[in-house]
């Protein structure tokens, strides 16, 4: 049974992808287009925004910064004066290893700023537009990091577990209102974010690849969309042991 009305027909259908300048953001925002939505894309990175809509006619490029309140305020505006939203992502991040033994407040506090706090800049804009609607569709990308605490993971985690606990609330909260809520929890896909990883990473996929697993999600109305599921089925599973086991099973397989 769908948790979300299902997305399958993208003709005529309008989203807004913030943090969309490459990785997974950039390969959603070309798939969505592909099947004839109306794409706006954000990010910092102007050429990058400017290069997609270059290849991608009818395109939109609205420059923010996620960390922004006024920012993203502004570029909420603009898409909204062409027209009612049907969807916005979340894909903004920021990554950067970090264990406790080097902690550094301002890295932690930039991560909390791009990762979390982006997302709620984005929703205080957009929520009034789709309560006023009944309709509409908010999805947030987080990650299995997000799932329990992980070696080096001590900046970036805490924002996916957030944004994990966000999501769910939104969708207890915005069923009755037609609003569809996902949660996008990747494993490892290959973006400039996971590039600065100096470890292996098991499943690591493309981020096209990663962009049909979120369509595929969004047409079967899931609320999670976790991939590859091959990889994310043994960290839920990992997730579910007691601490008494968690925490030995995770020192030994990453050797931390």
């Amino acid at each position: 049974m769908s948790c979300n009305p299902p997305l399958t027909d993208w003709r005529g259908k309008s989203a807004w992808l913030v943090g969309a300048s490459s990785g997974i953001g950039r390969a959603t925002a070309h798939a969505l287009h592909a099947q004839g939505a109306q794409v706006f894309v954000s990010a910092r990175n102007q050429l990058a925004l400017d290069a997609f809509v270059l290849e991608h006619p009818g395109a939109v490029a609205v420059t923010l910064d996620a960390g922004d309140a006024a920012s993203v305020k502004a570029a909420a505006g603009r898409v909204l004066e062409s027209g009612a939203l049907d969807m916005v992502l979340y894909c903004a991040g920021h990554y950067r290893e970090m264990r406790a033994t080097a902690f550094d407040l301002k890295d932690m506090l930039l991560h909390q700023q791009i990762n979390y706090i982006g997302a709620l800049y984005v929703l205080d804009a957009l929520l009034p537009h789709f309560l006023a609607r009944q309709s509409g569709h908010i999805s947030l990308i987080s990650s299995v990091a997000g799932y329990r605490g992980l070696p080096k993971s001590l900046a970036y985690g805490p924002t996916k577990a957030a944004l994990i606990n966000l999501a769910e609330t939104l969708f207890v909260d915005l069923q009755r209102s037609h609003i569809g809520v996902s949660l996008v929890c990747p494993g490892f896909v290959e973006t400039p974010l996971t590039a600065q990883n100096q470890f292996s990473m098991p499943g690591l996929i493309k981020p096209e690849a990663a962009a049909t697993e979120i369509l595929r999600g969004w047409a079967q109305g899931r609320f999670e969309i976790h991939f590859p599921r091959r990889f994310t089925l043994c960290m839920k599973a990992l997730g579910l042991l007691p601490n008494a086991l968690y925490f030995p099973v995770v020192r030994k397989f990453t050797g931390l």
